[in-house]
């Protein structure tokens, strides 16, 4: 078991919150998971996740091994952009859920990720093997994959640094303007409908970049840039300024031309964990996404 530990240096308000800035390769659920096991001792005492912390403090915390993941591979077409020793780039196709959860416990890309590279297993998180970041179930695009703990902690503390590009394609209802902007709302759990983000008073910090590529059929072809990753970022901004994404029925209405919101991850730029290498994947607009574009184009 690998252990690491830690000097408060000044008050925090949550134990669990604290452990993942120190560590951005562990997610909340894992810390709180450490937590509930023992392995997390304050000042050589057990803890719990909202437990205040005092400078001075010292926090030890206990790595368990990776444990093999007890998820299944399965046969699902994914389209495989690059693969080395340390990761995998993947064109994610709509639809498709990123890991098991409530009503879908297989089928997923992680399941489709285990056939094609089985390394992933126990890799970051046993019920996320590999995963760094994620895609809504309907949104589209490339993301990246960690073969190995040291690309999965390397990779996520770029995430957590803002340090990853992305860049995504939208089609926004009606005209955005301006046409080039940065929308800066908080997000939280919308306090009605506990399915939707809303933007909030009180809620996280969320910053989205975009410029309007060109106007077709009363709608607006967009470059976003998200410069937070909020669960439902870009789709929650958009509505919020009038202009949801086209099929988006959580947030807007739903489209005759698309069934799931026009929301495709169309660039991911990151740096290798391990050679350092600056590397940019792109993977093009799926087809009934560039069949929206042609209808509106002839109405």
């Amino acid at each position: 078991m690998e252990t690491f530990t830690l000097q408060v240096s000044y008050r925090q308000e949550r134990l669990d919150i604290y452990l993942v800035s120190q560590r951005p390769g562990l997610t909340r659920s894992q810390v709180r998971q450490l937590i509930g096991n023992g392995h997390v001792l304050v000042n050589g005492s057990t803890s719990k996740p909202g437990q205040k912390l005092n400078a001075g403090d010292e926090v030890e915390v206990g790595l368990p091994e990776p444990q093999p993941s007890a998820l299944q591979p399965e046969d699902i077409a994914v389209n495989l952009l690059y693969q080395d020793a340390d990761l995998a780039v993947v064109d994610k196709p709509p639809g498709l859920s990123v890991h098991p959860g409530p009503g879908h416990p297989s089928g997923t890309l992680v399941n489709a990720l285990l056939s094609i590279c089985p390394d992933i297993a126990g890799i970051g998180d046993t019920v996320r093997p590999g995963i760094v970041h994620r895609l809504d179930k309907d949104t589209s695009g490339v993301m990246v994959v960690a073969k190995t703990t040291a690309a999965h902690q390397h990779l996520a503390r770029q995430l957590a640094s803002r340090s990853m590009s992305k860049m995504y394609r939208a089609l926004a209802v009606g005209e955005v303007l301006p046409a080039k902007g940065t929308l800066r709302y908080p997000i939280g759990r919308d306090r009605i409908n506990r399915k939707r983000m809303a933007v909030v008073e009180g809620g996280r910090d969320s910053v989205t970049s975009y410029e309007v590529v060109r106007s077709i059929g009363g709608c607006s072809l967009m470059n976003v840039f998200p410069q937070t990753g909020r669960t439902h970022q870009i789709r929650v901004h958009f509505a919020a300024i009038g202009h949801p994404l086209l099929g988006d029925g959580l947030y807007g209405k739903t489209s005759p031309l698309l069934p799931r919101q026009f929301l495709h991850a169309y660039s991911l730029g990151f740096m290798h964990p391990t050679t350092g290498e600056e590397m940019t994947f792109t993977a093009p607009l799926p087809e009934d996404m560039n069949e929206v574009i042609r209808c509106l184009e002839a109405a």
